[in-house]
């Protein structure tokens, strides 16, 4: 009996888990935290749904929250087990779990004294955090770094190999030889796939053999922009917001979509076209990522590796400056300058973004500027949809800011890109199905028809709690 259980991201883009489980062995792909309506998430994030005595091993695909932001709460809930990952993911990791655990007490606290002072409805959530240091200590104590293409067993009849996803640094599509009660087969998990052709990482590689392929959708029913228009469609939203005397807020994911942006403002420097104005990276895991991209150089393309190679920093120009404490990034706030922040998280459900957007989205002279896919029922989704309104902290604000979307920058593949990754799959070997997971419902029915309308012969898209039997 081999089959895949989908407990989270199975008809939306967060909280990823998948368990594989043979006779011998129950292995967990992914252990995210799911993000949406806070209340919803409260409940998902602790009942977690994991069968945790069961777990052989952990596989992580990679270091955003909505893949890894669960493994503490996985140790809490008393997983011993391994868990495995690419050695840039372990790296990431230590940082971005740390800083989870720091923003879930920061925000309970904060939101705490909102509830005493009577400016916050009581039943927003409880406040007690999903897990503490101490348990991200645990669980990174847990954790085998195993590089790229080298294969290794991780339970009785399942050997894992690695293969880079060109999505984030370190991230991975997770290949399993699974053999049970004398049957084999090889099973292939995309996590996150990687777009060709992006600025800083390796472009996705396509592993061949396979059998069945866990396919992430989350563009599934679009196309992005070119590579190449990412530049001009920036400069053109610091330059009309300037204008006007406004600040540039952009959501980002700590990591890599904030290394991303960076890079392409140092390229609009260099080139003389970006105007002098105060560019601020505020999030100080973004600080501490920027600082592990350094230490993997193994990972970047041919431009970034050559650049590195002449002490040319692709975090670094003039102009730019990494905020650290609480005070400096409340002067960025206060500033009335026309500047550009960066800051996480790229939903906006938690940490200093959720302070800027407060003092900022409320003036017609600003730009709330997104980078990243923003999840169903996110705060990010709704100023996305142009909501008069927002709540944030638990008080609704009013959003007069300008929004703008610029999907040019994902480093999730479209559809186009998921389509050809299916292909060049099926030509490498004997591909006989296919789940879509991490998508939501419209983009998955689009991709399923595209790959069903090429000859894939079973395209299945799971529900949470299905079944596939492989």
């Amino acid at each position: 009996m081999i089959e895949v259980e989908f407990i989270g991201a199975a008809r939306t883009v967060t909280g990823s888990k998948h368990l594989v489980r043979t006779s011998r062995a129950a292995v967990l792909l992914d252990c995210g935290l799911y993000q949406g309506r806070r209340a919803e998430a409260n409940l998902r994030n602790r009942k977690l749904v994991v069968p945790v005595r069961e777990l052989s091993a952990v596989v992580l695909s990679h270091a955003h929250i909505d893949h890894s932001g669960a493994l503490p709460r996985l140790h809490k809930n008393g997983y011993r087990g391994q868990v495995h990952l690419t050695p840039a993911t372990r790296d990431l990791c230590a940082p971005m779990l740390a800083d989870a655990a720091m923003i879930q007490a920061a925000d309970a606290r904060f939101i705490a004294r909102l509830i005493e002072e009577g400016r916050a409805d009581p039943s927003l959530l409880p406040v007690e955090p999903l897990y503490d240091i101490e348990d991200v200590r645990g669980v990174l104590g847990r954790m085998v770094p195993l590089p790229y293409r080298v294969p290794r067993v991780i339970a009785p009849g399942i050997r894992l190999r690695f293969l880079d996803a060109g999505h984030v640094l370190g991230s991975a599509i997770a290949v399993l030889d699974i053999e049970d009660e004398g049957r084999t087969t090889r099973l292939a998990f995309t996590g996150d796939l990687g777009r060709r052709g992006i600025p800083l990482l390796r472009d996705p590689e396509v592993p061949d053999g396979v059998h069945t392929l866990l396919l992430e959708s989350t563009y599934g029913d679009r196309l992005h922009d070119g590579v190449e228009r990412m530049d001009e469609a920036l400069l053109d939203t610091v330059l009309r917001t300037a204008k006007r005397g406004g600040k540039v807020l952009i959501p980002s994911f700590a990591l890599e979509r904030a290394q991303e942006v960076v890079y392409s403002l140092k390229r609009l420097h260099r080139s003389g076209r970006l105007p002098q104005m105060p560019v601020y990276v505020d999030s100080p895991l973004t600080v501490k990522i920027t600082e592990v991209f350094k230490l993997h150089p193994d990972c970047y393309d041919d431009e970034v590796f050559a650049t590195l190679h002449g002490d040319d920093s692709p975090f670094a120009f003039p102009g730019l400056r990494y905020v650290r404490g609480v005070e400096e990034s409340m002067a960025v706030t206060a500033d009335p300058r026309p500047s550009i922040v960066i800051s996480a998280s790229g939903m906006c459900e938690g940490g200093r973004i959720l302070h800027h957007l407060k003092s900022l989205v409320s003036h017609p002279r600003n730009t709330v500027l997104f980078v990243g896919f923003q999840a169903e029922h996110t705060l990010g989704r709704r100023i996305v949809e142009q909501a008069s309104e927002v709540r944030i902290f638990g008080l609704m604000t009013p959003r007069r800011a300008e929004v703008v979307s610029l999907q040019g920058f994902s480093a999730h593949a479209d559809q186009a890109g998921l389509l050809e990754f299916a292909e060049e799959t099926r030509e490498r070997g004997r591909l006989r199905r296919i789940a879509l997971v991490h998508g939501e419902p419209a983009a998955q029915a689009a991709l399923e028809g595209e790959l069903l309308a090429r000859g894939f012969p079973t395209v299945v898209v799971p529900s949470a709690g299905d079944r596939l039997r492989i």
